[in-house]
């Protein structure tokens, strides 16, 4: 064999030796989503973070319960769908110790209330059938949006976790009923009225900004969306470049030209 070939072979061996390295120092990130806006924005940023060297896993959830479970018991390293009221809810109904990562706000998802019987909210029957979510967080911020639009009366207003045994004034006779946050669009043929969350919404192709009879005001929300981890690993390298890689300029424009105001940025 002669030397120029030899010399050939072994830059393609250290070529590919360098290119295993580079593989092998890839880490692995596992991240727990729902399917809109969360893991389309999570796939927007994979590219970004692998040139990092973090392998940006996601794993999609239809639901609000398993994302936190599999964070808790390490099958996850975090996630990215709820709020705070939903996280402080669940860790003291569930004894979960999930937290969030500081400084990870990434969007806010402004509630709406929906119909395929009415066109605006004056035109609800008494004894008409609302549909909320039944998770305490999201049922509170159900009940806040229609004491809002003068549906009903809550006891305190403020209160983000009120209950309907807070409702103090129900003219119309309005019948609250709490299904699970993922069935609400299903639902919307058999009730008159449907409040779900914007994530939900988008799923079920409703256009928030056309389709919602009443939305909430998305600039005075508490509801951002934020990354979720564990105390063990929330302060990670690769959980900070996550945050790092959704910070960004890119990002912003991402969620403005594909959700149309349906989701706000929140940094």
């Amino acid at each position: 064999m002669s030397l120029s070939i030899r010399r050939a072979l072994s830059v393609v061996a250290l070529a590919a030796a360098g290119l295993a390295a580079t593989a092998h120092a890839q880490e692995v990130l596992r991240v727990a989503a729902s399917p809109v806006p969360h893991a389309e924005i999570l796939e927007f940023i994979r590219p970004q973070l692998k040139a990092q060297g973090v392998d940006l896993q996601v794993k999609v959830f239809n639901d609000y319960v398993q994302p936190n479970l599999a964070v808790s018991d390490k099958q996850l390293d975090a996630n990215f769908f709820q709020n705070r009221p939903y996280l402080e809810s669940f860790n003291k109904d569930r004894k979960t110790d999930i937290v969030e990562v500081p400084g990870s706000d990434v969007h806010i998802e402004p509630f709406g209330a929906y119909s395929q019987k009415i066109r605006k909210a004056s035109e609800l029957r008494e004894g008409a059938v609302v549909a909320i979510p039944s998770d305490p967080s999201n049922s509170g911020r159900a009940l806040a949006l229609l004491a809002r639009e003068g549906l009903i009366t809550l006891k305190d207003p403020s209160n983000i976790k009120s209950t309907a045994r807070d409702i103090v004034a129900n003219p119309k006779k309005l019948v609250i009923r709490e299904l699970e946050s993922a069935q609400l669009p299903r639902a919307l043929p058999d009730v008159d009225l449907a409040l779900i969350n914007t994530n939900y919404a988008l799923e079920a192709k409703l256009d928030p900004s056309k389709d919602a009879l009443f939305i909430e005001d998305g600039r005075k929300s508490p509801y951002a969306n934020f990354i979720a981890s564990r105390k063990d690993n929330a302060a990670s390298p690769a959980v900070a470049k996550l945050v790092a890689a959704l910070h960004t300029a890119q990002v912003r424009r991402f969620i403005q030209d594909k959700y149309k105001g349906a989701v706000i940025p929140a940094f």
